[in-house]
């Protein structure tokens, strides 16, 4: 709420009434077709976005967060709800309203505990996959409303998309299908020609008056129907636990989902405009809009990325514009309702497919494949398996991020390790990378790339005694600690056996270049003192130079392949 005492300034209330009738335009119709979406009834969606908008403004930290109904959280709300209740029943309903406020409780106990790091589990790989095939989803689920066909569904999505395309082919209803591909004409026209033009509003009311005009509904298209006028009243939804703890697992995933989407487009905008972002305080004010979501007849809300691009782009200053937004969709719940009754379902569903045509990328997978092959292998996975075990996405964010984890893991117990020698221009390089550098057989140098811990510190060990074994006079070993940043028990035992061992070997341990965890750490457990504090040195050439001065005064240092080349 910093911004409201910069609404003196007449030329801030200005721009953000400007762009919240901006918003507002945009998101009366794509929170009907939202909601659809989601399983419930259009108008649903207008009531997720008058006050939950509003809220997350005042309590959230981004100034220009557009907040409401989105196509990912609605498939997933839709997802969570199918298998309790039939779509559009009063116990669907009821359990959308639930699913709100648990969503909401989850978000502000984050906040609280000051855990928004949590939505960093979605990996980026994690979240491409899962993105581009829930918008196949998000787009295949709008088939039968786009031919006029019902709905017939099987155990799987893809079951469904053929059945749905088995019975277009003799059934198709043609001017539901002329209805929505007017719908698309009209705002990919507008969009490619005159962008500044809000194409959707213009679809929306094009097609709704061709409906009344036609006796689109009597000829048996299907349109949005009676939509209750006035505001929503507050109301608390039944509990049941059994049901609730059903929900808990979705409202987990919602709730990182929704924040996750949220986020990204609020750390876009805040790098854009210089200003400071609060990931918890964030994940408080989208939590307090889905309790208000769920407390007033709305369904679980996130950031939007389209319509929170219109309201910085339309000149939004502060989240008066998103209060701005709220007020106007309240105005359209009061007055407006009576004119939506002929707006065809076709074009929400139109609506859908276009809003969600732009998140699937093939382009960010190729990208991760350049950078680290397995993390595409993750995407494709990810990917793969949403679309496979469609509705039940859950399973399919819930393996990429297993995986995500797991390869996580399975690098930091496996880190790069290097045996060093010195370069022309007097750095330390890896031999494996340069092998016509020289190295010594009374002086090895190792760097180990990554913390040392329980399930790394054997691996660890083992690579010492390799280059042990490699160097029969080996009389001096020094590790470049300088990656090594944490230092767990297990790490410490076996750097302890280790310079035992070594010992007993008549080599000495020495570490370079170390941090000061590691060092906290060995002076903890007396480590530092077992081993000598005259072993441990701040550089690396300090370190050669206590093993040569070891050496004593028949080992010629001029000769080593260590030395500096360069001075």
């Amino acid at each position: 709420m910093g911004w409201i005492g910069e609404l003196r300034d007449g030329k801030v209330v200005k721009a953000d009434i400007i762009a919240g009738i901006t918003v507002a335009l945009v998101l009366v119709p794509q929170s009907m077709a939202y909601a659809q979406l989601a399983g419930l009834p259009a108008y649903y969606g207008l009531y997720a976005s008058f006050l939950p908008p509003m809220v997350a403004a005042i309590f959230g930290s981004s100034r220009q967060l557009a907040t409401g109904p989105v196509a990912m959280v609605s498939l997933m709300t839709a997802t969570a709800l199918e298998p309790l209740a039939t779509q559009g029943g009063d116990g669907f309903l009821a359990y959308a309203l639930g699913l709100a406020l648990m969503v909401g409780v989850f978000q502000i106990a984050l906040g609280m505990l000051r855990l928004g790091v949590l939505v960093d589990l979605l990996s980026h790989p994690v979240v491409v996959g899962f993105t581009n095939a829930g918008a196949l989803i998000i787009a295949t689920s709008q088939l039968n409303k786009v031919f006029g066909v019902e709905k017939v569904a099987g155990e799987h999505h893809y079951q469904t998309v053929i059945n749905i395309i088995n019975s277009a082919i003799d059934h198709t209803h043609l001017p539901t299908l002329w209805m929505a591909a007017l719908a698309i004409l009209i705002m990919i026209g507008l969009k490619r020609f005159y962008p500044k033009i809000p194409n959707v509003l213009v679809a929306v009311v094009t097609t709704t008056l061709l409906a009344w005009y036609t006796g689109f509904s009597e000829s048996g298209g299907k349109v949005v129907g009676a939509i209750p006028e006035g505001l929503p009243g507050i109301s608390m939804p039944g509990f049941d636990l059994e049901i609730l703890a059903q929900l808990a697992t979705y409202a987990i995933i919602i709730a990182l989902v929704g924040f996750m989407e949220a986020i990204a487009i609020a750390k876009a905008m805040a790098a854009k405009t210089r200003q400071r972002l609060d990931a918890n305080q964030e994940l408080i004010g989208q939590g307090l809009s889905n309790i208000t979501a769920g407390l007033f007849s709305g369904y679980p809300v996130s950031g939007s990325f389209s319509r929170s691009a219109v309201n910085i782009n339309a000149g939004a200053v502060t989240g008066f514009s998103s209060v701005v937004t709220g007020l106007m969709v309240g105005l359209a719940l009061l007055f407006l309702t009576p004119l939506l009754y002929h707006l065809p379902l076709a074009t929400l569903a139109a609506v859908i497919i276009l809003a969600v045509a732009n998140l699937v990328k093939v382009g960010p997978i190729i990208h991760a494949w350049k950078a680290e092959p397995q993390d595409a292998v993750v995407a494709v996975i990810t990917f793969a398996l949403t679309l496979y075990i469609a509705p039940h996405i859950e399973y399919g964010i819930l393996v990429g991020v297993i995986l995500s984890i797991m390869l996580f893991i399975m690098r930091s117990m496996r880190p790069r390790v290097a045996e060093l020698s010195r370069y022309k221009d007097g750095t330390m390089r890896d031999i494996t990378v340069f092998p016509e550098l020289q190295t010594s057989d009374k002086i090895a140098l190792l760097r180990f790339d990554g913390s040392l811990y329980f399930a790394n510190a054997g691996y660890f060990e083992d690579k010492v005694l390799e280059l042990v074994s490699k160097y029969p006079n080996l009389r001096y070993i020094i590790i470049d600690g300088e990656a090594i940043n944490q230092m767990d028990s297990s790490g410490e035992e076996v750097l302890h056996h280790l310079a035992d061992r070594l010992k007993s070997l008549h080599i000495e341990f020495v570490v370079a270049r170390m941090k000061r965890q590691f060092m906290k750490t060995i002076r903890r457990t007396g480590l530092l003192d077992s081993i000598g504090e005259d072993h441990f040195h701040s550089r690396i050439q300090f370190a050669l130079n206590y093993a040569w001065d070891g050496l004593g005064e028949d080992y010629d240092r001029t000769k080593c392949p260590l030395r500096r080349q360069i001075d």
